[in-house]
């Protein structure tokens, strides 16, 4: 199907009247087009040739202010951070995620809310993930070895590693979260699982396919909560994944410990009970914050190392693989399991890793941010509670910032022999706002991808064909694919 997205551009030609660009206003009707879209952050990205680092985008009954390009970005959620800090309240959005109490799941999310319930959320979830920081290593190695055992049989056999990674990179988050990993065939996790990938799509679906009824539930939510159309699936996996997560934190309050914090949801739970004045923590703010790391965990992270391996497959008749695995063979052996020690001496898989999760761009639009008073942005002024919609498309394939930026190119990122870190490179956004699981996903993308290189050799199956596809959900997913891996000599 088509979306069709009407794309209003601000014309520079006001900045001359008074003299004054600081104080020029943004126009949204001196240009207006019907622009055929099927993939939004590319087609967004190829606009800023036409319009420029800075325009609005009609979408439904709601107006987005557009940026592009990594000084623009840079400028919107570094420079000025506390002024693009919250984020903008949508009534669908409000509709998906009802169910707490006379607040929604906008007022209480960890990624969602706003104000002093955001920063105090925010602050809980970094104190509380940094001090478990020392066993999200011991996390990941555990799980490396159970991929392991999943991923080698049967040997030399076409898979696809889906299924297989998207398994194990999970079960982190639920171990983080909800204190127990899960196997790999256990029925409940792969229905979890399921409806937490079904979830990210369909609230896509409702979103970006269905302008119409997303304009009109906009327009009229409290008609269209009980009209028939694609939003009704969001809810019931909305209401789904609510009841799981529920039950889970029944069951810590029933067994809880008072001498030891077993988890995130122990930790949270403990907090509640301190009582004090002016606080959030109660469980309708647990449940948010709950499944906001887990559908973030469940989502991003197995995404990007799928990119890995996609990228990977790419690079079979290319020296890449070979010179991953002989700087894993000098640094860690066959014998050892990689930490992230060792990361410091290994500079060509680091720059490995970094440039496939800039081609992959798992997260190409940013999450919109809305400002909190009057500011002034490219010369163009912009009133309280503009929305605001980042490019990280732009960003990653910037002509400016990569000598080829629709080329895998792992000398982006090395300079002398040593890793080169790239101011450009901003895969977890920037920011107040920015990704809380930053570290958590750079452990897991390094361990699972040298623990695989370390005990296997990828090989494409015979007479495959694979081709630069993707599919969108809320993240910009490799097509599915098949692979072989043998055991290295």
């Amino acid at each position: 199907r088509r979306r069709f997205l009407d794309i209003s551009s601000w014309s520079h030609f006001l900045n001359g009247i008074a003299g004054a660009r600081s104080h020029t206003t943004l126009d949204t009707k001196l240009m207006k087009g019907i622009i055929c879209c099927t993939l939004p952050s590319r087609t967004l990205f190829q606009l800023t040739d036409q319009y420029g680092n800075i325009f609005s985008v009609q979408f439904g009954s709601l107006t987005f202010v557009v940026v592009d390009g990594y000084q623009m970005v840079r400028e919107a959620l570094v420079h000025q951070a506390k002024i693009f800090a919250d984020r903008p309240n949508i009534p669908l959005l409000q509709e998906i995620f009802r169910g707490f109490g006379n607040h929604s799941y906008q007022d209480f999310g960890l990624i969602s809310s706003n104000g002093h319930i955001w920063r105090q959320q925010r602050k809980f979830a970094s104190a509380t993930l940094k001090s478990i920081a020392v066993s999200f290593e011991e996390k990941v190695q555990e799980e490396s070895q159970y991929l392991l055992s999943f991923i080698s049989f049967p040997p030399g056999q076409p898979f696809d590693p889906h299924y297989k990674i998207n398994s194990a990179v999970s079960n982190i988050i639920c171990s983080i979260t909800f204190g127990n990993r899960f196997d790999y065939h256990d029925n409940r996790f792969q229905e979890l699982l399921t409806l937490c990938e079904n979830s990210h799509q369909t609230k896509l679906n409702a979103l970006l396919l269905c302008l119409i009824s997303y304009q009109l539930y906009n327009a009229f939510p409290l008609v269209m909560r009980w009209v028939p159309g694609p939003f009704r699936k969001i809810f019931r996996h909305w209401e789904k994944l609510q009841y799981f997560v529920k039950g889970v934190i029944a069951k810590h309050k029933e067994d809880l410990d008072q001498s030891k914090a077993r988890d995130y949801i122990d930790c949270y739970l403990k907090e509640i009970e301190k009582g004090h004045t002016n606080s959030y923590f109660h469980e309708g703010t647990l449940l948010c914050s709950t499944l906001d790391l887990f559908l973030t965990g469940t989502e991003t992270t197995p995404t990007a190392i799928r990119w890995n391996y996609f990228q990977l497959y790419h690079m079979l008749d290319m020296p890449v693989p070979q010179k991953v695995q002989l700087e894993i063979n000098r640094v860690i052996g066959q014998s050892r399991q990689p930490m992230m020690a060792d990361k410091e001496n290994m500079p060509y898989t680091s720059t490995v890793l970094s440039e496939a999760l800039r081609m992959g761009n798992v997260v190409p639009l940013g999450v919109p941010r809305m400002s909190t008073s009057n500011t002034t942005l490219a010369g163009f002024h912009l009133p309280k509670a503009t929305t605001l919609m980042t490019s990280l498309t732009s960003i990653m394939f910037d002509k400016n910032a990569w000598e080829t930026p629709d080329t895998f190119n792992p000398e982006h990122f090395l300079e002398n022999g040593q890793y080169r870190r790239q101011e450009a490179f901003l895969p977890f956004s920037a920011g107040k706002q920015a990704c809380p699981g930053e570290q958590l996903a750079r452990t897991e993308l390094f361990i699972f991808f040298t623990v695989l290189l370390q005990k296997f050799t990828f090989r494409a199956p015979v007479a495959a064909a694979l081709t630069f596809t993707f599919t969108l959900s809320l993240t910009r997913c490799p097509k599915p694919f098949q692979i072989c891996v043998l055991p290295r000599d």
